[in-house]
């Protein structure tokens, strides 16, 4: 008799459906999430008890370095802890310089405070790397020192001395905590992103070649660019990580370069495939077949069988793009063949990334290249930056009067706290929702600490009470400080319970102080939120605009020949197309269109710099022509707005100059027939189809 439907023993059942549950995403970032809050406890907890063997006096400042300096990995924790200490090092210096130079005038020595924490926040945000927190800690900290020490001086060295080793501490327990305790390693976070990057990678070419809807190339182009963008966050971390075997900076640079030409390419290969009526893949038609295959292989589970496979689709449409272009007799000759090379170049690049990915795995120094990889190129604003620190600046300042003026006894904490949000938030475009996030926190955390200061912690005998007392709040805060959404609400809690909760050598229950730190606390949160509103916000569609304003004018450099190289420009627009894909959710304008207008501005800059070059030699009619319409497009993208008309007004050009490029005997003829079609496709020229005898080139 069968037994194919036996029912399934309960324990079985029960077995597959546990393994199931702990396989699950969301149980495994809980897990994540609690495994985080337990070794920045047991960190807080051991940085706690040092500073007070120590006999340090605000054993509190540890616990908060703890929380600010811990991270998801041991390689970040790292990381992280070396730019805080070399920000409050920095802070520290700059604290003890600036008010004994300025000891005599407060308001003097308030206003060089504030520019000195507005210049670290616009170069926090011209570096865009981990660096720039060493950057926000170094205006994090003067402030902190330096406005409670505005009208008393006398002991600005000690101050800034003690909180030196009473934040060292912090991080020195922070760091080996993360990296002793079952450490999660920055590597394997790093590898399991590339593994997905690199599906949405094929799944990008896959439907590009299927000709899938509109909306969906540009959703898979946007995912592959957040994905770059998140690969190169995890990448930084790297040098930090204790795991055995990290992946070369040379491989990764690599596997940078070759999917950032993806993303353009595949759009390229999307209009011609349209324009060539390929999308019905008639069998008859070889370029057709062609890309039938090259979407079998895409979709193909083994990588080992993908590999095998690559060398000779690489080798077939090279072959077929020479030999349409041999005997290109019309301009759907020309398109079919340009299409087959650019196949060619999608097939190669699939192929290398795969290769790359093996050679990570194993972490290798990968294969010399005839030219060092770029890597990530990071956009810089340097109008932006400074916008950003004077309006902190300014900010500051204006708190700074008030408190001198008004003569508030608690106004130096209160201005204190205000730089120190001012640098944390002030690195984003809108801080305000993360700024009401942190106060809601707060909000929490007062209360904690109220009922803690002066109902809980008196009645603790020892360390160890301590430690049992404390553990509930901050193992919730810290699994809460795990998850993004969650995360500055929990550092308002984590941050405001060790300060109003008493957590000092020496217990004071000053109920009155503890009320007055909380009017300073609320006050300094909710002017910084008018402040940074008014002076450091900037909305979405002005963020949006200027992104797409410098891309037209490094467009235009591009076609002139001044912008820096190839990779550079595409890598630099790669991580433009990545700030912009929060901004326009947030601003709630459709994305495909600006998602479109970037990449095709990569396109023509590609192009057209190609272009440049390969005619740079040529003399006569057809040097003249060219380098005539590469000045017409660069005065096209002069100009604050694009004008369809104008760019639509070359096309008499652009075909005029294909046929006289398609008439000579150049002998790089060939090549700048297939960048005229680039150039003509990159300037939505192309998209029309190609009916022989129509003006494709």
């Amino acid at each position: 008799m069968s037994t194919d439907h036996r029912p399934e023993r309960p324990i079985a059942a029960a077995g597959r459906h546990l393994r199931r549950l702990c396989r699950s995403p969301l149980l495994r970032a809980d897990a994540d999430a609690l495994l985080f809050s337990a070794k920045s406890f047991i960190a807080a907890m051991l940085a706690c008890y040092l500073a007070l063997r120590i006999g340090l006096p605000r054993p509190y400042w540890a616990v908060l370095t703890v929380y600010i300096v811990s991270q998801g990995s041991a390689g970040a924790s790292l990381g992280r802890g070396v730019y805080r200490f070399a920000g409050t090092l920095v802070g520290a210096a700059a604290t003890v310089v600036i008010i004994p130079a300025f000891v005599n005038d407060p308001i003097l020595c308030s206003i060089v405070l504030a520019c000195w924490i507005g210049l670290c926040l616009g170069l926090s945000l011209l570096d865009r790397t981990p660096r720039a927190y060493a950057f926000v800690l170094a205006g994090y900290t003067a402030s902190l020192i330096g406005f409670p020490g505005v009208l008393d001086p006398g002991q600005i060295f000690t101050t800034a001395l003690v909180r030196v080793q009473e934040i060292s501490v912090g991080i020195l327990c922070a760091v080996l905590v993360h990296r002793i305790v079952l450490p999660k390693h920055a590597t394997d976070q790093f590898t399991g992103r590339l593994a997905a990057t690199l599906r949405d990678a094929r799944r990008l070419a896959d439907d590009a070649l299927g000709g899938a809807a509109a909306r969906q190339t540009r959703d898979d182009r946007r995912q592959l660019a957040a994905d770059l963008l998140g690969l190169q966050g995890l990448g930084t971390q790297l040098p930090y990580d204790p795991a055995p075997l990290v992946p070369h900076i040379g491989l990764r640079r690599m596997i940078h370069d070759r999917l950032s030409h993806l993303l353009p390419l595949t759009m390229e290969v999307e209009e011609k495939i349209a324009a060539l009526g390929l999308e019905t893949g008639d069998p008859a038609d070889e370029t057709a077949r062609l890309v039938a295959d090259l979407r079998r292989w895409i979709a193909m589970d083994d990588a080992a069988a993908r590999a095998a496979a690559a060398s000779g689709l690489i080798d077939r449409a090279e072959a077929l793009g020479a030999r349409l272009a041999a005997g290109a007799a019309t301009p759907r000759d020309r398109l079919a063949a340009n299409l087959a090379g650019r196949l060619a170049l999608m097939a190669g690049l699939l192929r290398d990334t795969d290769r790359l990915w093996q050679q990570a795995l194993r972490a290798g120094p990968g294969r010399s290249t005839p030219r060092p990889a770029r890597g990530y190129v990071y956009h810089r604003d340097p109008w932006m930056a400074v916008r950003a620190g004077a309006g902190a600046a300014i900010g500051i300042t204006m708190g700074c009067l008030f408190w001198i003026w008004s003569g508030w006894p608690d106004g130096g904490m209160a201005v204190s706290i205000l730089g120190v949000c001012c640098a944390l938030f002030g690195t984003v475009d809108a801080p305000a929702p993360h700024l009401r996030t942190y106060m809601l926190g707060s909000v929490y955390g007062v209360a904690i600490s109220l009922v803690y200061g002066f109902a809980i912690l008196p009645r603790v005998p020892d360390f160890a009470g301590l430690v049992v007392v404390l553990a509930p709040v901050f193992l919730f805060a810290g699994s809460l400080q795990a998850r993004p959404p969650t995360t500055f609400m929990a550092l308002g809690i984590t941050l405001t319970v060790p300060i109003l909760g008493g957590l000092d050598s020496v217990y004071h229950g000053d109920f009155a102080a503890a009320l007055n730190n909380v009017v300073a606390l609320f006050a300094a949160v909710g002017f910084a939120m008018v402040s940074m509103t008014i002076f450091q916000t900037v909305p979405p569609h002005a963020a949006i605009g200027r992104l797409l304003r410098l891309s037209r004018r490094d467009v235009r450099r591009r076609i002139l020949g001044t912008a820096p190289d190839e990779a550079w420009w595409t890598n630099l627009m790669v991580d433009r197309t990545a700030l912009l894909l929060p901004r326009l959710r947030l601003s709630g304008r459709l994305q495909g269109h600006l998602l479109d207008d970037t990449m095709h501005h990569l396109r023509i800059g590609h192009a057209a710099g190609q272009l440049r070059h390969e005619i740079g030699r040529v003399e006569g009619h057809i040097g003249r022509d060219a380098r005539g319409l590469l000045a017409a497009i660069a005065a096209g993208f002069a100009a604050r707005q694009p004008d369809p008309g104008q760019i639509a007004g070359l096309e008499p050009r652009i075909r005029a100059l294909a046929g006289l490029i398609a008439g000579s005997s150049l002998h790089n003829r060939a090549r700048l027939l297939d960048l005229i079609i680039d150039l003509r496709f990159a300037l939505g020229l192309g998209s029309g189809g190609t009916p022989d005898g129509e003006p494709h080139p």
